[in-house]
């Protein structure tokens, strides 16, 4: 059986920058401080960038000599204590780049950082805060007065917010790609081997990601630009890729209505050329014109869509389907689409969701998805009955508020301001409070993208490179439009075009519905390489990079991330100290609250705690979306007249009571339970006989449980008759819950055993004559 890859875990984690007259020396260290590799940096030139990497992996004590030699070598005279020749510039956990305007190269380097997740044994960070260093030295400085501008315009990107980096793992991919390549056999992919391994312990990779934007133009009658999108999205994803339109249909003046149209056109001229089984799919639905009618509920429009998408797709899961699911069969389980393969599930295929500015009704949609989503993976683990979730409960409230902080991190970004219209929006149980703050961010919004929305655009193109300035050409900021720096080869045409008809790549139709990227093939085992390690090397070791034995940590460093739960204890709450906080209280997840009791759960007599039971075991067992025809392709029957019957609004888009509200008095009536009900004895009145051989019954068993000595012995049997009495009948000498003797084996059995091991490995005894003999027979009985 071919093995598999291993992901190297363990890598340059610790940086610190060291600084002479003439270089720049980065130091960088794993996180256990076992390896050093060193990179020098020349200062003395005045725009060129020069880097010496010297390939070596130092060990500690040889850092240290290095710097002890470079430090007594750059001193101003020799053999002078008083001064230094080697200062410490800045320690750092990263490198984010190297850039040049005008001037000289600006290093960019992560100066602090904070886990935020681990995905497989790799730690994924936030960047905090970063500092850009100039590398030339005063003394070969060249000036422009432009320089300043050009670094203020690049500083708008603030790198510390919203920027996550890893060491380890490829942030830029799905975890479906990132495992599908750890199973490619080894035997098949290019191998690299060092005389000493130090290139496995790079500092830097080079890693191109090329990106193919898509768009729709109105003199593009072929489709050309967005046969190129929908190209590298069957190369990526696979098929179907499913369009999901939600700007306006019907406006008294087109805007929005343009770009649906041509995007019809588009994707009308694509399909039909393409197989059937792969063709586009387009569903337009007019948001905004649903959110406006009273009858017509948004969410559950959304979720019927979810559903027909999640059936398509699919998802990933990385593992073969529980037992769980053969327990607890459903019918929308067996009906998932993506591919089944003996190591689990994959998704072929993308939902692609657009509006206008792709902010409020993109977010909305795609947190129905991802909530539909969600059911499916929480059914696969078994940890639901039905793949189903209702809204008002603690784990769709948390995924809410997931998707909008998401979606306002996209906004500011990009609008400048938050999220106008969220998820309570569209489920119109906003407060009122709501209101006025979304006229807020409306005007916020608005001033950004009059104002500011073009320096904002010019930081983006300078980050990302997309403007290169340059010597004696206009600035950045002089630039009429930026047209031209998107698209550069506008002025002639293409040496090779592609094929109006077969606008496809033909490798990566072959293997459609699987995404080509994935595909074990010649040209995807060409971009990868794989570094043998012996199998006890640390930087494949992910207990080590993980658990950290090497250091001192405490918990609150481990679990950094406290999930709060929106399940409150109402007991102790009221400080109830003679009752036990568990009772009356359904800690499930899963479980529909009170919205307007910041999910408090009331339980208190017996019918509301079957009720409650009767939720968790049906919490995801909603009444069943319609079919996937009721999701048409056509905008036919959303774009007419509102015409929704009232009894259609879904109860999972509508507060739930599990309780009816009273006044203060009857609340605590209902908490406050009898004593006989809660303990099984009325502790107010007298003990009965009957309670207190129940009681003495439980102090004995209790006592048992534990070596009693002669005087616990004797005391136990002044006990009055009523009481039982226990004896260990056990024939182990030692016999507990922390230590019990096993009894000896004899020889013959221990043969057998040791035979069956080696059987395992593959190592077969030889039969005896009896063993011969009695297959024989048995060959004999069974079919002469």
């Amino acid at each position: 059986m071919p093995t598999a890859a291993a992901p190297i875990i363990s890598s340059v984690q610790k940086l610190v920058l060291y600084e002479t007259r003439a270089r720049y020396f980065l130091v960088g260290s794993n996180h256990a401080e076992t390896k050093y590799r060193v990179l020098k940096i020349d200062r003395t030139e005045p725009k060129d960038l020069v880097i010496i990497d010297d390939r070596h992996v130092y060990t500690q004590q040889e850092v240290r000599e290095l710097l002890g030699r470079l430090d007594l070598g750059n001193r101003t005279k020799m053999g002078q204590k008083g001064s230094s020749g080697l200062f410490r510039a800045v320690s750092a956990f990263g490198v984010v780049g190297f850039v040049r305007f005008l001037e000289g190269y600006y290093i960019v380097l992560i100066t602090k950082q904070r886990k935020m997740a681990d995905i497989g044994g790799h730690a994924i960070y936030k960047i905090e805060d970063t500092n850009m260093i100039y590398i030339p030295n005063d003394s070969v400085r060249i000036s422009h007065p432009d320089e300043a501008r050009y670094l203020r315009i690049f500083q708008n990107v603030d790198l510390s917010s919203n920027f996550y980096f890893s060491y380890s793992y490829d942030l830029s991919h799905s975890l479906q790609y990132n495992l599908t390549i750890l199973r490619m056999p080894l035997e098949m992919l290019k191998s690299e081997t060092t005389q000493a391994r130090q290139e496995s312990f790079d500092i830097f990779e080079d890693e191109g990601l090329i990106t193919q934007g898509g768009s729709v133009d109105q003199a593009d009658p072929f489709a050309h630009v967005a046969a190129l999108h929908f190209d590298q999205m069957l190369q990526r994803f696979g098929s179907p890729i499913i369009i999901l339109n939600l700007v306006k249909e019907r406006e008294k003046r087109k805007h929005e209505r343009i770009l649906s149209e041509e995007l019809v056109a588009a994707v009308t001229y694509l399909n039909q050329f393409l197989p059937p089984e792969h063709t586009i799919v387009y569903i337009p639905w007019d948001m905004a014109k649903y959110t406006k009618s009273k009858l017509c509920n948004v969410l559950d429009r959304l979720n019927v869509i979810a559903e027909s998408v999640v059936k398509k797709t699919g998802f990933f899961v990385n593992r073969p389907d529980s037992y769980c699911s053969i327990l607890r069969p459903d019918e929308k389980w067996n009906e998932l689409g993506g591919c089944v393969i003996p190591t689990g599930r994959l998704q072929t295929g993308i939902l692609r969701t657009n509006c206008v500015d792709c902010l409020d009704r993109t977010n909305t949609a795609q947190f129905m998805v991802g909530k539909c989503a969600l059911a499916y993976q929480l059914y696969s683990l078994g940890l639901i009955d039905k793949p189903n979730l209702q809204f008002d409960t603690d784990a769709v409230r948390l995924f809410e508020e997931l998707y909008e902080d998401h979606g306002d991190t996209l906004s500011l970004q990009y609008g400048g301001s938050q999220l106008v219209h969220r998820v309570k929006t569209y489920r119109k149980i906003a407060p009122w409070t709501q209101h006025s703050k979304d006229i807020m961010q409306t005007l916020s919004r608005y001033y950004s993208n009059a104002f500011s929305d073009a320096d904002r655009q010019d930081s983006i193109n300078l980050f990302l490179g997309v403007f290169h300035p340059t010597e004696g050409k206009p600035h950045l900021w002089e630039l009429p439009t930026d047209f031209y720096l998107h698209h550069k080869n506008t002025m002639r045409l293409l040496p090779a075009r592609r094929s109006y008809t077969y606008w496809w790549t033909p490798e990566v139709i072959k293997h459609l519905p699987l995404p080509y990227d994935e595909v074990i093939c010649a040209a995807n085992l060409k971009k990868l390489i794989v570094k043998k390690f012996h199998r006890y090397e640390e930087e494949i070791d992910i207990h080590n990079e993980f658990f950290r034995p090497y250091e001192l940590s405490s918990f609150d460093d481990t679990f950094c991330l406290a999930m709060t739960s929106s399940a409150r204890y109402v007991v102790s709450t009221l400080r109830l100290d003679f009752m036990p906080k568990t009772v009356g209280i359904d800690p499930s997840p899963f479980t529909v609250r009170k919205p307007d009791e910041t999910g408090k759960s009331v339980l208190g007599n017996k019918s509301n705690r079957e009720e409650a039971v009767l939720q968790r075991k049906t919490a995801a067992s909603a009444p069943p979306p319609p079919s996937e025809e009721a999701v048409s392709s056509s905008s036919e029957d959303d774009s007419g007249t509102d015409r929704e019957d009232e009894g259609s609004v879904s109860q999972r888009s509508t507060p739930v009571k599990m309780t009816d509200t009273g006044d203060s008095t009857k609340a605590t009536e209902n908490l406050v339970q009898p004593m006989k009900e809660v303990y099984g004895i009325n502790l107010s009145d007298g003990l009965s006989e009957e309670d207190f051989s129940i009681y003495s019954r439980f102090v004995q068993l209790g006592q048992n449980q534990h070596k009693q000595d002669k005087s616990s012995q004797q005391l136990c049997s002044r006990c009055s008759d009523g009481v039982i009495k226990l004896m260990p009948i056990s024939a182990f000498s030692q016999d507990n819950i922390y230590e019990v003797q096993p009894p000896r084996v004899d020889r013959k059995s221990t043969e057998i055993f040791q035979a069956h091991i080696q059987a395992s490995y593959g190592i077969m005894q030889p039969l005896g004559r009896e063993d011969t003999s009695m297959y024989r027979e048995y060959i004999r009985n069974r079919y002469l």
